[in-house]
């Protein structure tokens, strides 16, 4: 149907129409009366009717063709109408998906963006406490060090204070847990490495991601600009495809969601891992401080038992020298009297030698005679006491010294007992450090 505005065809006359325009019958030529003079003329020439019928066909040509160009012409407008509409709708639309996709895209880098840098800042984090873990380690190396030396220092006790004392214990505890803390402190430095690691891998993965939407943006930004009078644009027939790598809307969000949930997942093992440093620094601090004190507390009793061991044998020492310059005494006294003793029974022995030389009658049994015999045996009886009291003596001044010499060996052992656990021991454990979680934080 006709357009309002078109102009309408003009109405030709109806005539009758040949069905074809050039339909001569030639096997129908015009019988020649003028015989064979008049052959030329007549071969060449068509019948009347004929003529018509041409002329009719003609002009209905002319009118078909006229009419058939003026619907084109007006089909021609509507589509170029309706091309133009259509194709002002499409660049409308696909203006308008591209810029909520350039949203969607916006919405993905900045939420890209955040998890980059929260994880780089965990990462940081992460950093400074692993750190904290290889000060801490370092740290236990002096402790260390101060309980192999005073368990080395103690080997060189002398017998008998070269025994399994309660210091030893404490300083075999606090070797097996300066150990024990250390192996764990390298474990958990090795596990702080690899999270590490994650977290720098999932920060690159979205910062690959992240600058494949932003150069998406940039690009998609750039084709909303376009328009029909930009010039920078070109046909480009070999664009119009998919390609087959080419990802769907939901893959492509679940790509950068995926990515993003790894990232928070990297995010909350690190933030538990740095809770656990924390915790390990804590607890190991606060156990080797009191594993610290402890040992402390036993070298302080047991320092205080040798000097109070020395101080009763240096007692004894000193009763001992006293009794042995006694006994001493008590010797010479002893060896004064058996002289003595010796001389007295030496004259009564001279006395009765002498009367048995008397001659005759005056060899008598006289009262003089008995008083010498007993003289000589009560003096007989006292030397004989005194010799044995004399062996008795000696024998406990033997004893005596060999006491002393044991005293003087036992203080000996027991100043050098207390010089290697007061001065040796004790006075290099001051460089035991004071608390592992404060030196954690030291430069």
């Amino acid at each position: 149907m006709a357009q309002p505005d078109e102009p309408q065809p003009a109405v030709v006359p109806s005539c009758p129409l040949p069905s074809k325009i050039c339909d001569v019958v030639r096997s129908e030529r015009p019988r020649s009366c003028c015989g064979m003079a008049m052959a030329g003329f007549r071969t060449a020439k068509y019948q009347l009717p004929e003529w018509h019928r041409r002329n009719t066909g003609v002009c209905y040509e002319a009118f078909t063709a006229g009419e058939q160009a003026e619907r084109g012409r007006a089909q021609a407008k509507r589509l170029v109408k309706h091309a133009a509409a259509s194709a002002q709708r499409a660049q409308q639309y696909s203006k308008a998906t591209l810029g909520q996709r350039l949203q969607d895209t916006h919405f993905w880098r900045m939420e890209l963006q955040k998890e980059i840098m929260e994880l780089d800042a965990e990462t940081k984090l992460l950093a400074a406490q692993k750190l904290r873990l290889e000060r801490a380690l370092d740290a236990t190396e002096v402790p260390y060090a101060v309980v192999v030396d005073n368990l080395e220092c103690r080997e060189r006790r002398q017998p008998p204070d070269l025994v399994i004392d309660e210091v030893e214990r404490q300083l075999l505890k606090e070797a097996d847990l300066i150990r024990d803390i250390r192996d764990l402190l390298k474990r958990t430095i090795i596990q702080a490495t690899t999270q590490i690691r994650s977290n720098r891998i999932q920060k690159e993965n979205c910062e690959l991601d992240w600058s494949d939407k932003v150069e998406t943006y940039h690009i998609d930004d750039k084709c909303v600009g376009y328009c029909t009078d930009s010039t920078n644009v070109q046909f480009h027939p070999s664009s119009v495809k998919f390609e087959e790598n080419a990802s769907t809307p939901k893959s492509w969000a679940q790509f950068s969601h995926d990515n993003i949930s790894r990232a928070e997942q990297e995010k909350l093992a690190s933030a538990q891992l740095r809770s656990l440093i924390n915790s390990i620094i804590h607890d190991a601090s606060e156990e080797l401080r009191m594993q610290r004190a402890a040992s402390d507390e036993a070298f302080g009793i047991r320092c205080r038992e040798l000097h109070d061991a020395k101080v009763r044998l240096e007692q004894h020492l000193q009763q001992v020298l006293k009794d042995i310059g006694e006994e001493e005494a008590n010797i010479v006294n002893l060896k004064d009297a058996i002289r003595d003793k010796e001389a007295h029974l030496n004259v009564a022995h001279s006395r009765l030698y002498d009367r048995s030389l008397r001659p005759n009658v005056e060899l008598c049994r006289d009262e003089p005679q008995f008083r010498l015999v007993s003289e000589v045996e009560e003096l007989t009886v006292f030397l004989e006491a005194l010799k044995r009291k004399l062996t008795e003596s000696e024998q406990n001044l033997k004893n005596l010294e060999e006491t002393r010499m044991k005293l003087e060996k036992e203080i000996a052992v027991k100043a050098n007992s207390i010089f290697i656990d007061k001065q040796k021991c004790m006075s290099y454990r001051v460089r035991y450090p004071v608390d592992l979680k404060v030196a954690s934080y030291k430069q």
